[in-house]
């Protein structure tokens, strides 16, 4: 069976603290974080304006905009996410929560990357 998967990447600024880690990240600081939302799925749109693809970007990012705009860019996270400790793997894995929750079709995972070296995957 054919099989595709697609992301979307965004970017977003926003701080948080890790109050329990034991190093640095203890203290309040920010990063220019990514986020790749991924689709899968084994069928194509046959017609219309969007034929031949697994799902328009756009409509990813239709998904995306209010999660950015009201909860992480240019945002606090431990305050806007409701979290005491917003590590990658639990903003990844909100993210993921919401998506799915406002019904993306085809959602296969969250990526969260806080650095250009480190990040994580989240998937159910």
């Amino acid at each position: 069976m054919e099989q595709w998967q697609l992301y979307k990447e965004f970017r977003f600024e926003a701080a948080h603290r890790l109050p329990h880690h034991d190093g640095k990240c203890a203290r309040l600081h920010g990063h220019s974080w990514v986020c790749r939302v991924y689709i899968k799925g084994d069928r194509l749109i046959e017609s219309g304006p969007k034929q031949g693809m697994l799902m328009d970007f756009g409509d990813i990012k239709q998904y995306m905009k209010p999660l950015l705009d009201e909860y992480l860019d240019h945002y606090y996270l431990n305050e806007s996410l409701d979290m005491e400790s917003p590590t990658s793997e639990a903003i990844a894995q909100w993210i993921y929560r919401k998506l799915k929750a406002s019904g993306l079709k085809g959602l296969a995972a969250v990526e969260i990357k806080e650095t250009c070296t480190s990040g994580c995957i989240y998937r159910e």
